[in-house]
């Protein structure tokens, strides 16, 4: 049986429309810490622009409990899919 969460990873992929970049980060941060838990690791520095931006999402989020992170996720590609 799928999970709201594993069926709002699948239903991300087939979005009529490629989300802004914001919406990207934060649906990146929202399955990182629904699926793993706080941010781990160091931040990529230097010119990895995309990955130092996608840490700060994620990080953004730490102590948010995985729980409230995977309903934060299905809400927002629910959200998406509506608007088509």
């Amino acid at each position: 049986m799928t999970t709201p969460f594993e069926q709002a990873q699948q239903d991300v992929q087939t979005l009529s429309r490629k989300p802004g970049n914001d919406t990207l980060l934060k649906l990146y941060a929202l399955y990182k810490q629904g699926s793993a838990g706080d941010v781990s690791g160091k931040r990529p520095g230097g010119f990895d622009f995309v990955g130092g931006a996608k840490y700060d999402a994620w990080e953004a989020l730490k102590g948010r409990t995985q729980d409230e992170a995977q309903a934060e996720y299905v809400a927002l590609v629910q959200t998406l899919k509506a608007q088509g």
